[in-house]
């Protein structure tokens, strides 16, 4: 290449590359131009309680990037509360997340876990209380959180276990109102239901008076024989009185 060629091609690349440089400087490329944000306006917001005032005012100091970690948790944690209170789960926890991207604390973790339980996701709630546990062994709520959900997440699957079955055996079922309540599993629940209730019930009432057990005890076979005569005459309906007999059980339960 001739020499002339070779300045000219040189200068070329030179003058390229100062001009974008001189471009990305026009268009604010250079990050040290962006302006922090007044923390003012949130902070005011929130020594004030006041929700639509903190949704509107620490948006922009969330984002922007100059603003300081303590100075984002906190306006982040008072825009998940509003958020909370006006049951706006999904942004909530999506605050969460950031604080924990920022500062990974076991109480971070156990409100994201209990706004998982809310929005009803057991799964991932039970995987936040058990990194707030893993965080901090002692925290009481996460604890607590953690102990509760594992309990609901067995019982909900001893009731899967069952579900669609009634408190007696379909296999050796005989009268017609008991093979229709083992054919519709709505009725076999609202059964075994019943029947646990009860149980329960007689049990509690025959530990402060056996009389009294008796007395429930022989209103439940009362409901039973009611049940079976009644069955397939006009006009009566078996759902609704079985659903009238566990209000009636779980009213007594309640007293």
């Amino acid at each position: 290449m001739r020499a002339d060629v070779k300045a000219l091609v040189v200068a070329c690349v030179a003058a390229s590359f100062c001009a974008c440089l001189a471009f990305a400087h026009a268009t604010g490329a250079d990050t040290n131009t962006v302006p922090a944000v007044d923390p003012g306006p949130c902070i005011a917001a929130i020594s004030a309680s006041d929700d639509g005032q903190i949704l509107d005012g620490c948006g922009a100091l969330i984002d922007n990037e100059k603003t300081a970690k303590a100075d984002r948790l906190k306006a982040l944690i008072a825009r998940s509360g509003a958020l909370i209170r006006r049951d706006e789960l999904d942004r909530a926890i999506a605050d969460y997340d950031v604080m924990l991207g920022l500062d990974p604390q076991a109480d971070f973790y156990n409100t994201r876990g209990e706004l998982w339980w809310k929005k009803g996701d057991r799964p991932k709630a039970l995987a936040d209380f058990a990194a707030a546990i893993k965080r901090n062994p002692d925290h009481p709520t996460a604890r607590g959180n953690y102990k509760r959900l594992a309990q609901e997440l067995e019982r909900l699957g001893a009731l899967t276990a069952v579900a669609g079955k009634p408190s007696f055996n379909c296999a050796t079922a005989r009268r017609p109102v008991e093979k229709a309540i083992c054919a519709n599993p709505e009725l076999a629940n609202l059964d075994r239901q019943i029947n646990a209730v009860n149980t329960k019930a007689v049990r509690d009432a025959t530990a402060d008076s056996s009389r009294a057990g008796h007395a429930l005890q022989r209103e439940q076979d009362e409901f039973l024989s009611q049940r079976n005569a009644d069955f397939g005459r006009p006009g009566y309906d078996l759902q609704k009185a079985m659903r009238e007999r566990l209000d009636h059980l779980l009213a007594i339960e309640r007293q």
